[in-house]
């Protein structure tokens, strides 16, 4: 299947998604089309549910609207948002007294400011307490000693690699590269045998988030210290913390990047890999399904090769998207009735019949996967000992101002890696001095976080 990322450059950005996160908490005055104020009260419990998701993964329209058919303890009216207003409408929504009964939400920052404003109801105490647990909601939904969301279905995040290509360049196809040195050396072959090693494409700048991602949590020792580096008891001017943007100076300098990787955007640079014209390339699992049928299988995934030297190196990228109720709901017992009949087998059955893709439960019945790269990726991210998308943890200010040009100046203006953690500092700290009620809130979170 073709997927549209949650960050895709189509229809709105993530960069709209971090500048609503600025703004959101502001627009509590806004009237709102279409409003909820007017909902009739009857003897089923009505929910209204705002969603997100066809865009990334196509069948989930199809999918909710049979769960909602089949749900009898109330009436569920869905409304698919759009990318540009997921946050600040529910915001929105919320500051106004008439938030929806169900919101979809993404994952840490992106849902966490809405936890921090009273805007949404813990689970742990609505939900069934296993259910709950088995969601696999991850860590970036707990605060507080209480759970704020449900997860709903995972996004892998693995580095594809193509078999023919690595063929062609004398590498074994079923043994990518592990370490640094590796790669450099397979870069190398592939280089010598006429391919453009290494890349993608960063004009739309979301690449070089995901490349944070993957780079950065290699030294860190657990999710509070990305965290920390944002709140200022880490300093991105140390060496290890802007190792990983040393290492992509390292490939430019090589010339292991693809030339063209200025000018084309994220999922096009993903294109040149399942084309058989890029060696290796930053992607997500919600892709594998229809790009390992366009290669007939010849696409593999692996985690980034390990140059870092932190307790999370190595280790495969799993993101997470998940539900929630509203703080303000009249009806968060039907509510947490409905994400309860969302997690039960045939329901998860039903997902995975209407998406192809894999639902978050732990309860799910993984045998029904065939394919064999499909098979594998569940099996090594999904089953395996996965950590979360540490980029859901930066503020807003930080990621337009260091997250994204970083990787992009790095790669097009031949800035440093030395020359990118000054600058992540210098923003760290401006954001600091801007935002000093969010930096506690932040300590407190990062605490959690790396006390597990």
């Amino acid at each position: 299947m073709t997927t549209t990322a949650r960050r895709s450059p189509t229809g709105a950005g993530m960069m709209d998604r971090r500048r609503l996160l600025q703004a959101g908490a502001g627009l509590g005055a806004l009237t709102l089309t279409g409003g909820l104020a007017g909902r009739a009260l009857a003897q089923t419990p009505t929910l209204d549910m705002w969603w997100w998701g066809e865009q990334e993964l196509p069948g989930l329209q199809a999918y909710l609207d049979k769960a909602i058919a089949a749900f009898t303890e109330a009436q569920v009216t869905p409304m698919l948002q759009d990318t540009a207003v997921v946050i600040s409408q529910f915001q929105t929504a919320a500051a106004a007294g008439e938030p929806p009964d169900l919101q979809y939400l993404w994952n840490g920052i992106y849902h966490m400011e809405s936890v921090w404003l009273g805007y949404l109801a813990h689970l742990d105490g609505l939900m069934d307490d296993g259910l709950l647990a088995a969601s696999n909601h991850g860590p970036l939904s707990r605060f507080d000693g209480h759970v704020w969301r449900m997860g709903w279905y995972p996004l892998p995040m693995p580095w594809y690699y193509n078999k023919d290509l690595f063929d062609k360049a004398g590498l074994n196809a079923d043994a990518p590269p592990a370490t640094w040195d590796e790669l450099l050396a397979a870069c190398e072959a592939l280089k010598t045998a006429g391919v453009e090693p290494f890349g993608g494409g960063v004009q739309d700048g979301y690449w070089a988030e995901w490349y944070i991602t993957h780079g950065l949590s290699q030294n860190l020792d657990s999710v509070g210290d990305a965290v920390n580096l944002f709140i200022g008891d880490l300093d991105f001017r140390e060496p290890r913390y802007h190792q990983h943007w040393v290492k992509l100076q390292e490939l430019r300098d090589a010339g292991f990047l693809n030339k063209d990787m200025a000018s084309l955007g994220l999922y096009p640079g993903i294109d040149l890999c399942v084309n058989g014209q890029l060696g290796i390339c930053s992607s997500i699992g919600t892709r594998l399904p229809a790009d390992a049928k366009t290669t007939n299988g010849r696409i593999g995934c692996m985690v980034l090769p390990v140059f870092g030297q932190g307790a999370l190196a190595g280790r495969p990228v799993v993101d997470m998207q998940g539900m929630g109720i509203a703080a303000g709901s009249e009806a968060k017992e039907a509510a947490a009735s409905f994400l309860n009949f969302l997690n039960q087998p045939a329901q998860l059955a039903s997902f995975w019949e209407a998406t192809g893709w894999i639902p978050a439960a732990s309860g799910f019945d993984d045998s029904v996967i065939t394919d064999a790269s499909v098979k594998d990726l569940w099996t090594r991210w999904g089953k395996g000992d996965p950590i979360t998308n540490i980029t859901n943890l930066m503020p807003g200010q930080f990621y337009e101002q260091a997250a994204i040009p970083t990787g992009q100046n790095i790669i097009t203006a031949g800035m440093s890696g030395e020359e990118a953690g000054e600058l992540a500092a210098r923003v760290a700290q401006e954001w600091r001095d801007f935002n000093p009620d969010l930096v506690e809130k932040y300590q407190q979170w990062a605490s959690e976080l790396s006390a597990g």
